[in-house]
């Protein structure tokens, strides 16, 4: 969907309403395709005193595992953006401002960028997940396989032996 930006430079206070669904089901992070559900944006473009200014909302479902545990997780994403659209090449992009190349503008290159900076590097099911047990594998949350206490590092086994027979003196 394109913004003709035309309409708004005949009035100092014009704007113009856009809202649409985006299908990013291809867009890849972290190797993965969390995107399975469409992504909704909507907001204004509007002139103010010849300041072309972008506001609007972009929200996603995104699908991810846990970092520890990795229990299947939908996460809601939602970016809002507030970006001023220039016309001038010379002019860096930051946050704030996003540079034209044309007389029109796509809502999704302004909202999509500010979507996936949302995204976090890992997601957690609880802030308590104990994660899967490193030797059987089994999700600690839901059981205690007893492994931790059955396993020693093998680095340990002289300390731990040290040990078993001062015990056994002591006796």
């Amino acid at each position: 969907m394109k913004i003709d930006l035309k309409q708004l430079t005949g009035s100092r206070t014009a704007s113009i309403s856009f809202s649409d669904k985006l299908d990013l089901r291809e867009e890849t992070l972290y190797g993965a395709r969390p995107f399975q559900s469409p992504v909704q944006i909507s907001g204004t473009v509007t002139n103010d005193s010849g300041v072309l200014r972008m506001t609007g909302t972009a929200k996603a479902i995104y699908s991810t595992v846990c970092a520890r545990c990795l229990k299947p997780l939908e996460i809601l994403l939602t970016a809002e953006v507030d970006t001023i659209l220039s016309d001038d090449p010379e002019a860096e992009e930051e946050d704030d401002l996003f540079v034209l190349t044309g007389d029109s503008v796509d809502p999704a290159d302004v909202m999509v960028p500010a979507l996936l900076l949302q995204v976090q590097m890992t997601y957690l099911c609880r802030e308590d997940c104990k994660g899967l047990c490193p030797h059987c594998g089994a999700d600690r949350n839901g059981m205690d396989c007893g492994c931790g206490q059955k396993q020693i590092d093998p680095r340990f086994a002289a300390l731990r032996a040290l040990l078993d027979s001062e015990k056994d003196e002591g006796n």
